[in-house]
């Protein structure tokens, strides 16, 4: 059976575009839900300015409280070397990078290129040893870009050799507004496979254009060790036009239990949680199995 890590990215990604401000207590009672339904790694905060993401304000108070919660592990997002002090001093050891694969997005996103990211990094690993802290290189735009367009896998894979090579235990690539087709994941994900034969591979999935699920079928088969989603379908990316939600955790678990992947996962707990998130939200998600109910019974085999 193949092992597969599913990371729920609702308190980052989930809420990071929202216009209603979460409190902190909510964002943690949040997290609480998603780690008694059985979720394990957690996406928890981003430490990015406050300027430009003001839902992320609280990333230290959100982080050091949830770092009480047991068993699971709190993943932070950071973005340049002032984000990654503020996460390590709230004690953070697991820690996302991101870079945009394209010049336009990381503009947008860290005022820099992407060359200019990838070097303001390198200290960032060299002290990340030091701190006991474990880095995950995110490729945001791997796929296509809204500003620039499709884009050279051979360049995407360029930024993970060099993730790689500088120490990343995990690199993530990132459908960031929705613009890839299950071949193109696939592919992808067979060619870092081979590549990078001793680094987790993993894949972060918008559901922009309806083909996110298909796009996550396409990851098992490529055989990806990690997988994103967000609860309800929440989500956006604050600095790309008309970004939507990630792929629905929900509506994922329902699809990998039912091809015989465990997850671990109580599917009922998150809906329930899908469901009133969804209402502390105050607008619709766009997860399917919270509307039409898990169906549990799973078919058995074609003889």
């Amino acid at each position: 059976m193949q092992s597969l890590t599913l990371v729920d990215v609702a308190p980052r990604d989930g809420i990071q575009n929202e216009k209603l401000m979460l409190s902190s207590a909510q964002k943690l009672e949040l997290i609480r839900r998603l780690a008694q339904a059985g979720l394990r790694w957690i996406e928890v905060a981003s430490f990015a300015s406050p300027k430009w993401v003001p839902q992320m304000a609280d990333a230290e108070e959100v982080f050091r409280a949830t770092a009480r919660i047991p068993d699971i592990r709190p993943i932070v997002l950071v973005l340049n070397d002032r984000g990654y002090d503020r996460a390590v001093a709230a004690g953070a050891r697991y820690i996302r990078l991101v870079v945009a694969a394209t010049d336009t997005m990381n503009r947008k996103n860290a005022n820099a290129s992407p060359e200019e990211t990838m070097n303001s990094y390198k200290p960032i690993f060299e002290r990340a040893r030091g701190d006991g802290v474990e880095l995950t290189g995110a490729i945001a735009t791997s796929f296509g870009c809204p500003f620039e367009g499709p884009v050279d896998p051979a360049q995407v894979l360029s930024l993970a050799a060099r993730f790689v090579e500088a120490g990343a235990a995990e690199v993530d690539f990132a459908d960031t507004v929705g613009m890839a087709v299950p071949p193109q994941i696939e592919r992808i994900l067979l060619r870092a496979r081979q590549e990078f034969p001793g680094t987790r591979i993993g894949i972060h999935l918008h559901n922009t254009r309806n083909v996110g699920l298909a796009n996550a079928y396409a990851a098992v088969r490529g055989g990806a060790d990690v997988l994103d989603a967000s609860t309800g379908g929440a989500g956006g990316c604050p600095f790309a036009p008309r970004a939507t939600g990630n792929i629905p955790m929900d509506d994922l678990v329902f699809m990998l239990e039912g091809m015989g992947i465990a997850t671990g996962v109580d599917l009922d707990a998150l809906v329930a949680t899908s469901r009133w998130f969804e209402e502390l939200l105050q607008r619709p998600l766009p997860a399917m199995l919270p509307k039409a109910g898990p169906c549990w019974k799973t078919p058995p085999p074609l003889a």
